[in-house]
């Protein structure tokens, strides 16, 4: 499993990637964030999660450097144990929240992804 980001023709990266960059280029090519580590921009703590979503449930923004380029990404955190500028690793999950909770069709909900975890 990648975290894929999309690098453009013009240099800039984003994540998710979008079928053009931010200056209007063409995707170029791809990047797995899931190689780099990212820096803790910003945190919270949400305690009134969705149905499924643990709580309390801890997010982050980091920023990866690339190459010289900035990408940014917001996703959950492995611990609230936690503080603006730390390192930051993604690591593979298999299940971002429960898909039997809540009312909608639980395949809907099924959803694997990305947390963010301190880098020891």
């Amino acid at each position: 499993m990648t975290m894929e980001a999309t690098k453009y023709e013009d240099g800039s990266i984003s994540y998710p990637g979008h079928p053009r960059g931010p200056g209007g280029a063409e995707p170029a090519e791809t990047i797995d964030l899931s190689e780099y580590t990212a820096e803790v921009v910003t945190w919270t703590t949400s305690t009134a999660t969705p149905p499924g979503v643990r709580e309390p449930n801890h997010l982050a923004i980091v920023e990866f450097d690339v190459d010289g380029e900035s990408v940014r990404a917001i996703g959950q955190l492995t611990t609230g144990d936690i503080e603006t500028g730390d390192e930051v690793r993604p690591v593979h999950v298999d299940e971002l929240r429960e898909p039997g909770a809540g009312i909608r069709e639980p395949e809907s909900q099924d959803w694997d992804g990305y947390r963010f975890e301190p880098v020891e």
